[in-house]
């Protein structure tokens, strides 16, 4: 085996973040991706490849940013007694009866 080095450099926490979600998603890790692209840099002598998620596929940070407007739009929903919600729940169910 070839002696290996190690390789550091520095970014944005967030980019990092979301570009360890994708993947994630695509069945693999960050350091994986890496040597991938850097054997492929030497073959092809330039930039090799580009893989992209379908556009459906949603990183952490989008998650995280829609689940706080969801938040911030349920702040005026008034809270409902245990006995409102199953009211809305068997209303429900005798709707889909018909």
């Amino acid at each position: 085996m070839a002696e290996q080095v190690l390789v550091q450099f520095r970014v944005d926490k967030d980019l990092k973040q979301d570009v360890a979600d994708i993947c994630d998603a695509l069945g693999t890790d960050l350091p994986t991706v890496f040597r991938m692209c850097m054997k492929q840099i030497k073959i092809v002598r330039g930039i090799p490849f580009s893989t992209r998620l379908p556009e459906n596929v949603v990183t952490r940070s989008e998650a995280l940013d829609a689940f706080e407007e969801m938040r911030g739009q349920a702040a005026d929903v008034p809270e409902m007694s245990m006995e409102e919600i199953n009211e809305e729940i068997r209303s429900s169910r005798a709707e889909r009866k018909f």
